[in-house]
């Protein structure tokens, strides 16, 4: 628990001053294992989590799931690869939802909810902490992408 604690401190304090390599290092994101995709760039995933890509370039439907809004994950996550905050995500959404046009990924409670979503939903893609070692026996059915 203090781990979790101190990780969570540590992540509040990540200056979020544009894109650089080293944000990557903040998240890790994951598919299901029998995803065939090994490496997926950013546009790419700003295009899934917005749905303007709804397919796999193998032709599967990509199912992307968030975090809950408050995790400090979510935020990282968000602004550098959405290039927008939490609060700008969600009027996107607002947006989308009033205009009839799609609804949001589902958010979920926490790395190992995202995890278990991922290993049990084909064609799935998330993100987690660092500390989530995909292949390890908590994180079994899902694999880690390089993001480029």
């Amino acid at each position: 628990m203090l781990h979790r604690l101190f990780y969570l401190l540590f992540l509040a304090l990540i200056p979020m001053n544009g894109l650089a390599a080293r944000d990557e290092g903040y998240f890790v994101v994951i598919v299901n294992a029998k995803n065939p995709t090994d490496t997926v760039d950013r546009k790419f995933l700003q295009d899934t989590f917005f749905k303007r890509i709804t397919r796999w370039p193998e032709d599967g439907i990509i199912q992307p799931v968030d975090q809950r809004p408050d995790s400090p994950i979510r935020r990282v996550f968000s602004e550098a690869v959405l290039s927008r905050s939490v609060m700008g995500v969600k009027s996107y959404w607002q947006q989308m939802i009033f205009s009839g046009t799609d609804v949001p990924p589902p958010e979920l409670g926490d790395d190992e909810e995202v995890v278990r979503f991922v290993a049990r939903t084909p064609g799935s893609i998330g993100y987690v902490s660092p500390a989530v070692h995909p292949g390890s026996s908590s994180a079994l059915g899902v694999k880690a992408v390089t993001v480029r």
